[in-house]
């Protein structure tokens, strides 16, 4: 199975479900990192160098649109969004196209990742039979996560071997110290917030979710709820659609605060 991950920074492979993409990827799935921005202009050499060095420690491939789609606060965002559509278009249409999207929820917050989302969500919904879509939060919360993946500190050494490669990023803001308090969190309200109010605890330290949706006959079907399984991870999704929320505007577009 070939997994396109959908990056709107370098950095956030390894940030967004980075233990999920690599249990995909020992278990023998091919994943590919798409990284759509390189940040500021003064910045691209030094973050293509990272991004490159960060998922060669990961394992993953990588492909970084060129010339890399500017998405800073001070950007023009409608063409920002326009671009990442047509990327992922393009990525959707190579001669090994994925069988699996990973990537940003829409209401991620950041405005970055939202666009991103956007984009996934509207090239997906415009095709005949896409593939399933697995989104990840960093900045906000997904309300209704349905797989979980469970792993141990090793992992979470691999993860953070391969996080410290984006030097430059970690040192204005440490997301390795992020990924490894969430992914204990995680392992806390994740079989709750997965599986029903109720359910048994996890028998595991760390964890990490992410949402499932399936576009069937015109329509956003959730995920069903499940622990991954690496070797099998894509599964029949259930009759609950979400059209509304993935369709519903963002917390940002209340407006004010540190959003804008």
């Amino acid at each position: 199975m070939r997994v396109l991950h959908v990056s709107p920074h370098p950095d956030d492979e390894l940030v967004g479900a980075p233990a999920t993409l690599m249990a995909l990827r020992d278990a023998g799935h091919e994943v590919v990192n798409l990284a759509l921005s390189l940040g500021r202009p003064g910045d691209h050499d030094r973050r293509r160098a990272e991004v490159e060095e960060a998922c060669w420690r990961a394992r993953f491939g990588l492909f970084i649109s060129e010339p890399p789609i500017a998405m800073s606060a001070t950007d023009d965002r409608a063409d920002a969004e326009e671009r990442a559509r047509w990327q992922i278009d393009m990525a959707l249409d190579g001669a090994d196209p994925p069988d699996l999207v990973v990537g940003p929820t829409p209401h991620d917050v950041h405005h970055a990742h939202e666009l991103t989302g956007r984009a996934i969500r509207d090239v997906l919904a415009a095709r005949e039979a896409p593939p399933a879509w697995w989104m990840w939060a960093i900045w906000g919360d997904l309300p209704f996560p349905t797989v979980v993946t469970t792993f141990d500190d090793a992992r979470a050494e691999e993860i953070a071997r391969a996080l410290s490669a984006h030097e430059g990023e970690m040192a204005r803001a440490d997301h390795r110290v992020h990924v490894d308090a969430r992914s204990r969190l995680t392992a806390v309200t994740a079989a709750e917030k997965v599986f029903g109010f109720g359910a048994p605890a996890l028998a595991a330290d760390r964890a990490e979710v992410i949402t499932e949706v399936v576009r069937t006959d015109g329509s956003w079907l959730l995920g069903a709820p499940r622990a991954l399984d690496a070797a099998s991870p894509l599964a029949r999704p259930t009759a609950r659609p979400v059209d509304d929320w993935l369709d519903s505007s963002s917390p940002r577009d209340l407006g004010g605060g540190p959003y804008d």
